[in-house]
């Protein structure tokens, strides 16, 4: 029938879609430019893709599901995030996934699942007459992939020196202006990934199906020469990331392919291995790592490579913080290797306190916060924000405990134990020891980091392609049931009606995704606008994002924020302009009650998610500088993120100046000295103590009553100079108090 033509059409050009346009897919009005994008297409091909499969199985009146040798791992691990979510700290984000990020979350985890089934359950495995085959849908699917992987290796390259495509297309200049400081292209680059890492890591999977090809003996010179010029190509890339963890996962897929492909032909040509025999494969090999130990070189110097100063990726925090405060750590930023450690520290204190079902599918940042060693305060990042453990494994441990951690890696091993068994009993093509040496690449880069969009779609789908290619899946094997009975060339009016509730679902989760994302693009103007100081027409922004999707809460605490501000801002202004001041007056009113109102629900319904707390801060303390009734409530609430971050330096911090302003001098100097025992170098809380010391010395004539504690404010501003020999309001304290 023409409809299930269609229905095998969309499902067929949806698969080849994701493994084309995920890696390239940007877009700069959005709040994350890289991930929400990939994961927003992603949901909307797994929809079209799940979608057709169901009309499918409506039309032919039976439904079918590929066994494979996964099942038994795949439906352990799906049930242990269904009930990880149930008892999430915060099961709406365990949903989503983090705000962002959203890849991990388990709706994205049911479309990795449903995609892994979707490509087993809808094509014959092999060639029947002039149908498309799995087979060759794999093959298809390969070159697709390497084709965007080129175009995104080609995109960054040249951002290495100085010209990104990406500011071309988005500001029109070829350079690297569109970027800032931190997130500079020349010393990493990113290309379409939006992360080092996650482009260093996307490339490692494929770079070792260059080298297959590369081995096929059909192979003319001309494309020989494209495929090696594509290694390096690649390689370069990954050179130009300074991932370490991608550059040991694509030396060490390299060296898996060559030794299982090598050691197989061997085992089938040569009777009895000796040096003659296996000079041929040396020569070539030799030659391979022999060059690209030369483009290494020429590339990148190998010393600096131990020492790149390339941070983890970190989102800071909306912090709630009173007043800036600097960082003095020696100079240069923490290595990313030290401070990846604490991370992983703080991910298994998070499972020694939750060791079964974690704290939830994808909490690990409010996880952290609760867990965070002390030692992270000692760190050029004190003040970041980690949503990510930087290790798959330990993050899934973290928030999914010790049940969804087996259940992932009984996933992998068990696809490796397959591997190894077919291994042991088979010679291996080139190709599928590619994606085997592709696969495991990625495991490592897990290690040190962790998955994105792309890189969980090649997790759960390489099995499969892996499968298909070693013809290990048996269409016997199958879960299979009938729909009905009736004429296959005509539908009867039981199969319209479920073909048209189908549409109708398709149409308005893919009417949702995009309400969402229009939502998104607003809330990005909104924060982008008030982080200028553009908070009328941030507001307007943030409303409309609000208005869109008014279950996102991360729209609610940016607009709390924004409307504190503004009617601190108007209430402030209410004398210069007497004509229009019962409407200004009115508005703020109004803006003041929408602030309370939208934290207030934000923290009620979020109340493991340390941030909004520190938005509730913020909030109140912006109000109090008009009605300083708020004040308490700030303070209330800076002790409920304290008890949510219990080693944050910064929150003792902000509490100790929330106390001075209290009129609380001496708690002040409570949470001061807890501030400086978890950070000892933190100049602003000594400064801060030094004057709330001041203060107690002194009467309201600011004479000293108490020797003692004048000292002690001496002693702390003596202690600033010592760290910071040239701090002028150090100096400028002493002036004034020692004359």
């Amino acid at each position: 029938m023409k409809l299930l033509k269609i229905s095998n059409r969309i499902i067929e050009f949806s698969f080849y879609s994701l493994f084309f346009f995920v890696p390239l897919v940007f877009w700069n009005s959005t709040s994350e430019l890289f991930e929400l994008n990939k994961m927003w297409l992603t949901f909307i091909l797994t929809i079209l893709i799940v979608a057709a499969w169901i009309i499918k199985s409506i039309v032919t009146r039976k439904f079918f599901v590929q066994r494979t040798p996964l099942d038994i791992p795949i439906a352990l691990f799906f049930i242990s995030q269904v009930i990880s979510t149930i008892f999430s700290w915060d099961p709406y984000v365990s949903i989503w996934g983090y705000y962002s990020r959203f890849n991990g979350g388990l709706l994205s985890i049911i479309c990795y699942i449903a995609l892994y089934y979707a490509f087993l359950s809808n094509f014959p495995l092999k060639k029947i007459g002039n149908e498309l085959d799995l087979q060759t849908m794999v093959k298809r699917i390969i070159w697709i992939s390497l084709g965007s992987a080129a175009i995104v290796a080609l995109w960054g390259l040249p951002s290495h020196f100085g010209y990104d495509p990406t500011c071309l297309l988005f500001r029109g200049s070829f350079d690297v202006s569109c970027w800032t400081a931190d997130f500079q292209p020349k010393i990493r680059i990113f290309s379409t990934l939006g992360q080092p890492a996650w482009l260093g890591a996307y490339l490692a999977i494929l770079a070792p199906l260059l080298f297959a090809f590369l081995k096929e003996k059909d192979r003319s010179i001309k494309s020989k020469a494209l495929l090696l010029l594509g290694i390096v190509i690649f390689y370069v890339d990954i050179l130009f990331t300074r991932a370490r963890a991608a550059i040991i996962a694509f030396w060490l897929s390299l060296l898996l392919f060559a030794f299982a492909y090598y050691w197989t032909d061997l085992r089938k040509r040569i009777k009895k291995i000796s040096f003659k025999s296996l000079y041929p494969y040396a020569k070539n090999s030799s030659l391979i790592f022999v060059g690209l130990l030369i483009v290494t070189f020429l590339a990148l110097n190998p010393l600096n490579l131990s020492i790149s100063k390339g941070k983890i990726q970190t989102e800071k925090p909306k912090t709630a913080q009173l007043q800036s405060g600097s960082f003095s750590s020696g100079g240069g930023g923490t290595e990313s290797g030290k401070i990846r450690l604490l991370v992983w520290q703080g991910a298994l204190n998070t499972w020694i306190h939750y060791p079964v079902f974690g704290t939830g599918v994808e909490t690990f940042a409010f996880a952290y916060y609760k867990f965070r060693p002390v030692e992270h305060n000692l760190t050029s990042e004190w003040n970041y924000l980690y949503n990510k453990a930087h290790n798959e494994y330990l993050n899934y441990l973290a928030t999914t405990g010790i049940v969804g951690l087996l259940t992932y890696l009984s996933m992998i091993g068990l696809f490796l134990f397959f591997v190894g068994k077919y291994f042991k009993d088979r010679k291996f093509s080139p190709i599928p020891t590619a994606l085997i040496a592709g696969y495991v690449s990625m495991l490592v880069s897990n290690f040190f980091g962790f998955s994105v969009v792309i890189t969980n779609l090649y997790l759960f789908l390489i099995p499969a392609f892996v499968f298909v290619l070693t013809n290990s899946l048996k269409a016997k094997n199958s879960i299979s049931f009938s729909l009905g009975k009736g004429k296959d060339d005509k539908l009867s009016l039981i199969q319209r009606l479920d073909i048209f509730v189908t549409l109708i679902a398709v149409l308005y989760s893919i009417a949702t995704l995009a309400n969402f994302w229009i939502a998104d693009t607003a809330y990005s103007l909104g924060s982008n606008l008030g982080h200028a100081g553009e908070y009328i027409k941030a507001y307007s922004a943030l409303h409309d994002a609000v208005d869109r999707a008014s279950f996102e809460p991360t729209f609610k605490d940016e607009l709390a924020g924004n409307d504190a501000i503004l009617a601190a801002s108007l209430t402030s202004q209410l004398g210069q302009d007497p004509k229009n001041a019962s409407v200004a007056a009115q508005f703020a009113e109004n803006l003041k009650k929408e602030a309370i109102f939208a934290t207030n629900q934000v923290t009620n319904e979020h109340p493991n998610n340390v941030v909004f707390w520190k938005t509730k801060v913020r909030v109140f303390y912006t109000l109090s500088q008009i009605d300083p009734k708020y004040l308490p409530q700030a303070i209330s609430a800076i002790k409920k993120a304290r008890d949510l971050a219990p080693t944050d330096a910064g929150i003792y911090y902000n509490l100790g100046l929330l106390y001075g302003q209290n009129g609380q001098n001496k708690e002040a100097v409570d949470a001061l000295k807890k501030a400086i025992e978890l950070k000892p170098n933190y100049i602003n809380a000594y400064y801060g103590l030094g004057l709330f010391y001041r203060q107690l010395a002194t009467n309201e004539k600011g004479q000293v009553k108490d020797e003692a504690l004048a000292q002690k404010a001496i002693e702390e501003m003596q202690i600033i100079l010592k760290m910071d020999p040239n701090n002028q309001d150090a100096k400028g304290a002493l002036d004034l108090w020692t004359k």
